[in-house]
């Protein structure tokens, strides 16, 4: 009894020895496993983002990418209509056959003439109208890779807000939040920009920022030079010179609804199509100006040239562009489910 006393003792001595296992060796002998799977993923993440953004013909893959979503039936229909094509170009040839040794005449096993000029005629037609449709798929196709690609160089473009102490933004970060104009022009059309919203011009004062700013409007001035280069805008707007009947002019009145282009060589590379387009059209871009508002949503509401009427622009652009009625989560706003 004694003996298995002592040997209970001794037992329950070295059970008190025992300590809780380490649990930081533990953890050390993992987060090298953990931080690896951390890095396959992020390498992962960032190879996929390379993949997607490399340029093919001018387009991304996302570019492209979007451009199926937006259209999935056009590779089909474009792909039907030059089958279409080339099997009617086929039979062309053969009737051609056919028609010329008609014509010879001395061969048996051929048609009539004129029955094979009919069949001649109906490839014919086939083989163009065929052709033309998928012509105009390609067309097509061709216009939404550009319109995406514009869309995408749009929000990618960077401002700098007027106001004080604000950082730089992309037109990105003001989707959902505001609508915003481009007003591209020479530098009187940029001084008259600049004294119609920042002087009294009428007998009353001048109110239109603040009624900008109560319909979200978001204006961005865009000096071109001579040579319908995009230049520094900031400095142009300050040192904006009043007329006779420009009263009260203060440069930051309307800083809250301005924002001047910063990475001019993006402005350049968006606006270039415009301009041409607008002188394609017979208009003088430097002294008429241009104007391409943008919706909340991100696209394009419309392009215009001269001043932006911005009296209308306050009465109606909760409607213009949809707002009032289709941007999801603005019940608070303007009522409703």
């Amino acid at each position: 009894m004694m003996r298995l006393t002592i040997l209970l003792s001794c037992l329950l001595a070295s059970a008190s020895a025992f300590t809780k296992p380490q649990l930081s060796g533990v953890r050390n002998m993992q987060s090298p496993a953990v931080n690896n799977r951390n890095r396959i993923v992020v390498s992962s993440s960032n190879e996929n983002e390379a993949a997607l953004g490399e340029k093919m013909n001018g387009y991304t893959v996302k570019q492209r990418l979007r451009e199926e979503v937006e259209s999935p039936f056009r590779k089909v229909r474009l792909a039907f209509f030059g089958f279409s094509a080339f099997s009617a170009l086929t039979a062309l040839y053969f009737s051609a056959l056919v028609a010329i040794k008609a014509n010879i005449g001395g061969y048996a096993d051929v048609p009539p003439l004129d029955e094979a000029l009919v069949q001649v005629a109906i490839n014919s037609g086939g083989a163009l109208g065929f052709g033309l449709l998928a012509a105009r798929e390609i067309k097509v196709g061709q216009g939404n890779l550009e319109r995406i690609a514009k869309g995408g160089l749009l929000a990618r473009l960077v401002v700098e807000p007027a106001a004080e102490e604000a950082s730089k933004r992309t037109l990105k970060d003001y989707r959902r939040i505001s609508r915003v104009i481009i007003a591209a022009g020479g530098a009187e059309y940029i001084r008259s920009l600049t004294m119609s919203l920042c002087s009294d011009q009428l007998a009353d004062e001048n109110t239109l920022p603040a009624a900008l700013a109560g319909v979200d409007v978001m204006i961005v001035p865009v000096l071109l030079d001579e040579n319908f280069n995009v230049v520094e805008t900031k400095s142009a707007w300050r040192s904006a010179t009043p007329g006779e009947s420009d009263r009260n002019f203060d440069s930051t009145r309307a800083d809250e609804v301005i924002c001047f282009p910063s990475v001019l060589s993006m402005w350049q590379e968006y606006i270039d199509s415009d301009v041409k387009t607008a002188q394609g059209q017979g208009f003088d871009v430097l002294s008429k100006g241009i104007t391409v508002t943008v919706k909340k949503n991100g696209r394009i509401l419309r392009r215009a040239t001269g001043l932006p009427p911005f009296g209308d622009m306050v009465g109606m652009m909760e409607v213009a562009d949809g707002s009032k009625f289709g941007m999801p989560g603005d019940s608070e706003k303007y009522g409703g489910p």
